[in-house]
Formats: C-alpha cells, structure tokens, sequence
C-alpha cells in the first residue's frame, strides 16, 4: 500500500505513475477535480502532478502496489485477485 497520509512529491507520484495514464490516479469524488471540470477537461501531466502533490485527496485512493501491478480505488473482485 502506498501511504498516501503525507502526501508525494511531484517525483514520487512521477515514478509511481510512470507510463501508465496519469487521469486513472486523479480522484473523481474529489472537490477540486468537479470544480475544475477535470473529467471533461483533465490538466497536462505536470499541472495533475502538481496538483496531487500539493491536494493529496485529489490521488484515488487506495493505491497497492505489487511488483508491476498497481491497483486504485477498492475493487473487491481486482483486490482479492492481488
């Protein structure tokens, strides 16, 4: 589980993100992410970056990491599979 309490830097969420689609980490129940549209108008990679770094409630929670495979937000049946 990734420890989200702190929040990450803009280099720690970068390697966690890695190639992967950055908007998947963006939380959709987050109020900053309705106020600014970000689900019909999503940020550059950087803006979110930053964003999540300095709003840690905007990164879907919760986040397992295992080896390769990350998995966001709770989804029973993918977390029993982990």
């Amino acid at each position: 589980m990734v420890d989200l309490s702190k929040g990450l830097s803009v280099e720690e969420l970068d390697r966690l993100i890695g190639k992967r689609d950055y908007r998947e980490f963006l939380n959709p129940k987050n109020e900053l992410y309705r106020t600014m549209g970000m689900k019909t108008n999503p940020p550059p990679r950087e803006e979110a970056l930053r964003l999540m770094s300095e709003n840690p409630n905007l990164i879907r929670r919760p986040i397992l990491v295992r080896g390769s495979k990350i998995l966001l937000g709770f989804k029973e049946d993918e977390w029993s599979e982990a």
